[in-house]
């Protein structure tokens, strides 16, 4: 009892202005409790303001360790992001490495940047671009024009940039475009081709402005260029040591010369396979929409083989023909007019081809033989459609051999201009 007594018992100050104590230290703690001279107990407050800077102190210090805790955190969550892109970066260049160790040494030469920097003078003539980056004018040592397609950065696994090295690296053909050497170093990649003075066959036949001759090709001329792009598959797909398909056949990549020989070019999406093998395996569809194989896109149609690429080159044929892009999409999409489907009808009843410029019966004889090709190079099933091998003995014999084949099955799907131009890359 006397002990609870005198825990409610006050403190005073004393003569040093300290608190007292009258029995003992019941009133703070015992580290605050302190004897003075004249023995009497008291609390020193000195000792409380002592603990309040130690808390203060204990409790920044805290909240330091934390935010370094959380700082450490998202560096390490940073630096794992970091790691991952550097791996998988390093996987892909270690896949291109691989692939031009293995096939070494590889005919083409290999280039450093700053070769393909200075050959460009710094990518001043700019000639053309695409998904894939830009094309740009440039000059060799020897005083060689090249194009130089210099690829996007981190474009996909390296995949596309193996597929030309790999394809090209293999021919030999007057239709084939001339790879000269590529450069593959971090993540800069370029290939340099044989340059084409007159560009892409893309520019000369959508002719929107009949006055502008530079624009217009002879009949003759474009049934040549059917020909000889028709060898040049033909080379592809039966007279390499492999079995090269393109998947890509267009105008834009039908390069001519200056005197305006086609050749093949932009292999990003080609497939190599055994010339024994006649049925290869994709993961999905790729190609340009408008010349994409029904089977490319669905298998219910047939196996892909190198039939598809003989449909791609028949609808290119037929906008070489026409002048225009297969579907007109300048007119109402209630009423679009598929090319292929018109013509057809036009030719089974012998009338009059609507065509401009044919000056003779010879023009007359090479257009009809180039449409009756082109409508078996689209037929819908694979097995109906001629071999590139035979596609050239056609356009190359008379026309009353050629037979007017059924009206393909399949109409060609609606699109937009920037669908036409809208690559479908491997799902």
């Amino acid at each position: 009892m006397l002990r609870m007594l005198s825990r409610r018992r006050s403190l005073w100050p004393d003569d040093k202005g300290m608190l007292s104590c009258d029995q003992g230290c019941n009133g703070c703690r015992e580290d605050q409790c302190k004897r003075g001279h004249n023995g009497k107990l008291y609390c020193d407050d000195a000792e409380k303001g002592s603990d309040t800077k130690q808390l203060a102190i204990t409790l920044a210090i805290s909240a330091g360790t934390g935010a370094l805790i959380v700082m450490v955190v998202i560096y390490c969550f940073k630096r794992n992001k970091i790691t991952c892109f550097w791996k998988k970066e390093s996987l892909n260049h270690q896949t291109v490495e691989a692939f031009i160790r293995n096939h070494g040494p590889l005919v083409i030469r290999r280039y450093h940047y700053s070769d393909i920097k200075k050959m460009t003078n710094s990518f001043r003539h700019k000639l053309g671009k695409g998904g894939y980056g830009g094309v740009y004018k440039g000059m060799l040592q020897d005083g060689c024009l090249v194009a130089v397609k210099v690829l996007k950065e981190s474009r996909g696994n390296g995949e596309e940039f193996i597929n030309e090295v790999a394809s090209i690296s293999r021919t030999s053909h007057v239709n084939i475009v001339s790879l000269m050497g590529f450069c593959f170093e971090g993540s800069k990649r370029a290939l340099i081709h044989e340059f084409m003075p007159n560009g892409s066959l893309e520019k000369f036949i959508y002719n929107k402005s009949p006055s502008k001759s530079d624009r217009q090709l002879e009949w003759e001329t474009l049934y040549n260029i059917a020909i000889g792009i028709a060898r040049g598959l033909e080379y592809l797909h039966r007279g390499c040591r492999t079995r090269i398909l393109h998947f890509d056949i267009k105008p834009h990549n039908i390069l001519l010369n200056e005197n305006f020989c086609p050749k093949i070019s932009d292999f990003g999406l080609a497939k190599i396979c055994p010339r024994e093998k006649s049925i290869v395996s994709m993961l999905g569809a790729r190609g340009t929409v408008g010349y994409i194989a029904p089977e490319v896109f669905c298998r219910n149609f047939g196996g892909v083989s190198h039939k598809s690429d003989v449909y791609s080159y028949g609808m290119m044929v037929f906008e070489m023909v026409g002048g225009r892009r297969n579907i007109d999409v300048e007119i109402d999409h209630t009423s679009e007019i598929f090319f292929p489907h018109w013509i057809y009808k036009r030719l089974e009843q012998d009338e009059d081809l609507g065509l401009h410029g044919l000056m003779n019966e010879e023009d007359h004889e090479h257009v009809r033989k180039m449409i009756i090709v082109s409508l078996w190079c689209i037929q819908t099933n694979p097995s109906s459609r001629p071999s590139m091998n035979r596609v050239v003995s056609m356009l190359e014999g008379s026309l009353e051999s050629l037979q007017i084949p059924p009206m393909p099955f399949l109409h060609s799907p609606s699109r937009s201009p920037e669908d036409s131009l809208t690559t479908m890359r491997r799902l």
